[in-house]
């Protein structure tokens, strides 16, 4: 019974797409400076993978 239960969940995760594209790693870094010289940094990493993006402000 647990072996039907076991194969059952693994056809269910593949049906899904749970094999599905790798996550690729995103990063946007940035560097500003305003009219009197000060300087702005700001930078955004994350993951996606085509659909999905998960982005984190750091």
């Amino acid at each position: 019974m647990k072996t039907v239960i076991a194969v059952l969940t693994l056809v269910a995760l593949a049906g899904c797409g749970a094999d599905g594209a790798p996550i690729r790693p995103v990063a946007n870094l940035g560097l500003t400076v305003n009219q009197n010289g000060q300087l702005a940094t700001s930078c955004n990493v994350g993951g996606t993978n085509g659909t999905v993006s998960v982005n984190v402000a750091c």
